[in-house]
């Protein structure tokens, strides 16, 4: 059972920090367009902002793990109701997809009572 925790522990932790770092590529375009340095700049920053609301969650998450659950769902069903009918369902699943599956895994986190790894 500890192994399995353990398992899960990582795989949510690895699973947030790759969906911070897929969603953080899609911010890269803003490079293609020539604005000057300081408007390019503030171009990205203001693309990262789902990055940084995924930060956010994702150290909610480590600390409370039943919040994160909580904000990871809420996530992945924002994505779907503000994206509706604007894109393939395939869409849908790569970027809720992992939303769901993440929180799923801080869900099991949440209720199983082992020690930290």
């Amino acid at each position: 059972m500890k192994k399995t925790y353990s398992v899960i522990y990582w795989a949510s932790r690895v699973l947030g920090i790759g969906l911070i770092l897929f969603i953080s590529v899609f911010a890269l375009d803003v490079f293609d367009e020539s604005h000057g340095f300081w408007n390019t700049m503030l171009a990205l920053l203001i693309h990262l902002i789902p990055s940084y609301i995924l930060i956010i969650v994702f150290i909610v998450a480590c600390k409370w793990k039943l919040a994160g659950t909580i904000l990871y769902f809420a996530l992945g069903l924002l994505y779907i109701i503000i994206a509706r009918g604007n894109s393939p369902l395939l869409v849908y699943f790569i970027i809720s997809g992992p939303l769901f599956l993440t929180g799923i895994l801080f869900f099991i986190l949440a209720r199983v009572k082992l020690p930290e790894v």
